[in-house]
């Protein structure tokens, strides 16, 4: 009986375990096809997801975790899933493999595994912590006997703890080296397997068995660090919920409280306009707003902002929100593909598989190092004796030149490269706990190269939440002298601007729509409509008026410049601006114009009537009259952008600017307010466009884009980094954009650009480091000053320290080495105070009275 079962990696906090080589490789047995399925893997599971076989006890099982890989470390190999995989398999070329076909050799193998119980053995012992830990503790046992014990007891004692400690090591070891070689590929397995045996055929049986038991422990304790850089996303995975509880009613009712009937599905199976019962400490499966109950929130997982919030009717959830407290039906307004979090683990997994420059790099050139490497051992074992009279195999006083081939082969082998880029990905979840999703480790790479950055205003530095103050006849609305018809203009002005911008995402177009509800305004109906990117809008619309008659509109709204443009002659467009400039409300506001054409005809009149009527006639019937009125509007900086701009111009050195389509009075405005000295004002989008492009080419380095995701997707897409406000963004600009805001404000770009500097500097202290292990411990291995045992030590132990520097990613960054110093100093305060405390106070210490 075979069952399939879903096992995920993340699920523990224990050091995860290898997934099997069936889900790489797929296995057919002529013999036993109707009981051994073909297996494969499955691309369409999430990473870090894999589906193995799970046999029955009267069956035999195959789980191998070192699938053939490169020559060498294998990071050609490695680094194809390096960023989605690290917490399930370790960096030195096994569980690469996506899928592979088993060849005639290597079947037969297995075949003869399987038939005489290798397999199973191998499975049972490979890699397991306490059984590694188990044999290093025989291994240290046997390596004292000398020098407690009489030659002749330490010698049979030694042999005897030799003889168990190896197999428990050695028989998975032998496995996967065999099948390796049988592949035609050689990796650091093999490597080591091939020093271990070699040195008991050497007569060291003792140095062999040290080799692979401080392999396979450096192997556990890498796994556990690098299963630290996705953490984050782990606990999204655990904490989302897996099913819903959907109501069923009848069509013709609503849902209550008072008579709840519903039925546990999968996320998966929720559709739109769902409704849903989320209860006191349950997660929210999907997006949706609340449509009966009321409780208080969490989303501190999701976005990092710690602060519940509270939601009542009518208020939106996020997918993934924990509820607190209460009961709320709530109605889903996405599905689970579309959800917020499921968005947040897509993206962050995405991000982690874009490979940044260095991994692109390894990959590139990671199958050539390994075959100098093979090529290097080769013409030490060969030209050894002859150049430098090293004996051929060698003794315990003169080291032979297979001895040392062996040696540089462990040493140069760039697993330590190979996991430097570890840091990305740790940066990748970090950011991701804070509410930043960045699309791959090369955005840190650009990001931490960048020294200007570009800010939107409206919905960027402010808060986007315009309120209409007030609403100015400026032009055409006095006929031969008489007073404007005021307030009636401003309610005609008001009801023509809020039909052309009734469904709108702008803004200015929100701010008009909310200050005409709850107002007596005439009916006003759009006939058509056209959107003129970075303009304005222009339609064609009809007002009903009170009797037998109605009229034609032809309008236009947006901004001042475009609007002045409109004017039948130069001397028309000339008055248009002089009357804004000449506005009794100052130039301090935000500013859209909307001009009228008024068409009035007599519905009444029939066609031959009109067809009869002279031009004097028709004159005063249709009159066209432009009429040109001025919206003002109010838009504050957001709470806390000053604080991030000083931060970023202080401290982190950037040239900052603002890329706006508002006039320069109104951008000044901002721009004072928050602290930015370079404005750049009455930008259309393609202005924007090219000033992204030409503040680019200037500075060298590359320019930040931070933008709301309105009307600025072209300048984010051009830009060498593009931020955006995912919340209030379009589709277009997510898509363009490289790193996405969860918060709706910018409070944490000065946290993605020092988390981006805090990456680079620890990759390049990570392949300093790694570099610096294999030139060292290459060359005393080549010149016989290092035992095998003391290089794998060296070679595992470089590769340990940059695990351990690579999730130092996970620490808060900081903008200078005088900030970590003090950061350290204090850390280490905290400690001795605690230390302290517990020495004086702790037990049945008190202090003597006074």
């Amino acid at each position: 009986m075979i069952s399939l079962t879903l096992y995920s990696s993340a699920a523990s906090g224990l050091p995860p375990t290898k997934p099997s080589l069936l889900r790489q490789i797929r296995l057919s047995s002529s013999t036993d096809s109707a009981s051994y399925p073909r297996f494969s893997a499955v691309p369409s599971l999430p990473p870090r997801i894999w589906i193995c076989p799970s046999y029955s006890s009267s069956q035999p099982r195959l789980s191998l975790s070192r699938p053939p890989t490169a020559v060498g470390c294998g990071p050609h190999d490695h680094h194809a899933d390096h960023n989605h995989n690290h917490h399930s398999q370790n960096h030195h070329g096994h569980a690469h493999s996506a899928e592979s076909e088993l060849n005639s050799a290597q079947k037969a193998i297995l075949g003869f595994a399987k038939a005489v119980g290798w397999t199973n053995l191998a499975d049972l012992l490979r890699e397991h912590l306490q059984l590694c830990c188990c044999s290093m503790a025989l291994l240290i046992l046997a390596a004292a006997c000398p020098y407690v014990l009489p030659a002749r007891a330490s010698k049979l004692l030694q042999n005897a703890f030799i003889s168990i400690a190896f197999p428990l090591i050695g028989v998975s070891a032998a496995l996967d080296a065999v099948l390796s070689v049988a592949g035609g590929k050689i990796n650091i397995h093999v490597l080591m397997a091939f020093a271990a045996f070699a040195s008991v055929f050497m007569g060291n049986a003792l140095e062999g068995a040290f080799l692979l038991a401080m392999f396979s422990l450096a192997h556990i304790a890498e796994e556990y660090f690098t299963s630290r850089s996705n953490v984050d996303v782990k606990e999204l995975k655990d904490n989302h919920p897996d099913h819903a509880l959907k109501l069923e009613f009848d069509e013709d009712t609503l849902p209550q409280f008072a008579n709840l009937n519903y039925k546990k599905i999968p996320v998966q199976q929720l559709e739109l306009g769902s409704y849903i019962l989320v209860r006191a400490g349950e997660a929210v499966p999907v997006d949706g707003e609340v449509f009966q109950g009321a409780s208080t929130i969490t989303i501190e997982h999701l976005t990092g902002e710690s602060k519940p919030v509270d939601r009542k009717v009518g208020d939106t959830l996020p997918g993934g929100a924990r509820n607190l407290e209460g009961m709320m039906i709530v109605k889903t307004t996405k599905s689970w593909e579309d959800s917020t979090l499921n968005k947040i683990m897509r993206l962050t997994e995405e991000g982690q598989l874009n490979k940044p420059k260095l991994q692109r790099w390894l990959d590139e050139f990671g199958e050539q190092y390994s075959k100098v490497v093979v090529a290097l051992s080769l013409a030490v074992t060969l030209l050894g004796p002859v150049i430098f009279k090293w004996p051929f195999i060698g003794t315990s006083v003169y080291i032979g030149s297979i001895y040392r081939a062996l040696g540089l082969m462990v040493a140069a082998s760039p697993c330590a490269l190979a996991v430097a880029p570890l840091a990305y990905a740790t940066a990748i979840s970090s950011c991701a706990s804070k509410g930043i999703l960045l699309k791959g480790g090369h955005v840190l790479d650009a990001i931490a190269a960048c020294d200007v950055v570009a800010f939107d205003k409206t919905g960027t530095l402010t808060t986007g939440k315009l309120m209409c103050k007030a609403i100015e006849p400026i032009h055409g609305h006095r006929d031969q002298g008489d007073p404007c018809c005021n307030p009636n203009c401003e309610n005609e002005a008001l009801a023509i601007a809020a039909a052309m911008e009734k469904g709108t995402t702008h803004p200015i177009g929100r701010a008009v729509v909310d200050h005409s509800v709850g107002r007596d305004l005439p009916n006003v109906f759009v006939e058509s409509f056209e959107s003129l990117p970075g303009r304005g809008l222009s339609a064609s619309l009809t007002r009903i008026k009170t009797g037998k008659s109605y009229q034609l509109l032809d309008a236009s709204l947006g901004s001042v410049e475009y609007i002045a443009s409109l004017g039948k002659s130069v001397d028309e467009s000339e008055k248009v601006k002089k009357a804004v400039k000449t506005s009794a409300y100052g130039s301090n506001f935000v500013q859209a114009a909307l001009s009228v054409n008024e068409k009035v005809v007599e519905a009444t009149l029939s066609a031959q009537r009109k067809a009869k009527m002279t031009e004097e006639e028709r004159k005063n019937i249709a009159i066209e009259r432009p009429k040109v009125t001025l919206f003002h509007f109010e838009d504050e900086p957001r709470p806390g952008v000053h604080d991030v701009v000083s931060t970023l111009r202080d401290k982190a050195k950037l040239r900052l600017m603002m890329l706006t389509g508002d006039h320069e009075s109104s951008a000044w405005r901002v721009a004072k307010a928050v602290g930015i000295s370079e404005v750049y004002s009455n930008l259309k989008p393609e202005d924007k466009l090219n000033h992204v492009k030409k503040s680019s080419r200037d500075t060298g380095g590359g320019l930040v884009m931070v933008g709301d995701g309105i009307n600025d997707a072209p300048a984010l897409a051009a830009a060498t980094v593009g931020i955006v406000l995912a919340q209030r963004a379009s589709a277009t600009a997510i898509a363009v954009a490289d790193v996405l805001l969860l918060r709706d404000n910018i409070s944490c770009v000065p946290f993605c650009i020092a988390k981006a500097r805090q990456t680079t500097l620890l990759v390049k202290q990570s392949v300093a480091l790694a570099l610096s292990c294999i030139i060292f411990a290459s060359l005393l291995s080549v010149l016989g000053s290092l035992p095998l045992w003391l290089t794998v030590l060296l070679h595992e132990g470089g590769t340990l320290l940059v695990c351990l520097n690579s999730i130092r990613a996970l620490n808060e960054p900081t903008w200078s080495w005088r900030e970590d110093l003090c950061s350290l100093f204090s850390r280490l305060r905290l400690i001795m105070t605690a230390l302290v405390e517990k020495t004086q106070f702790g037990g049945n210490i008190r202090p003597a009275p006074l």
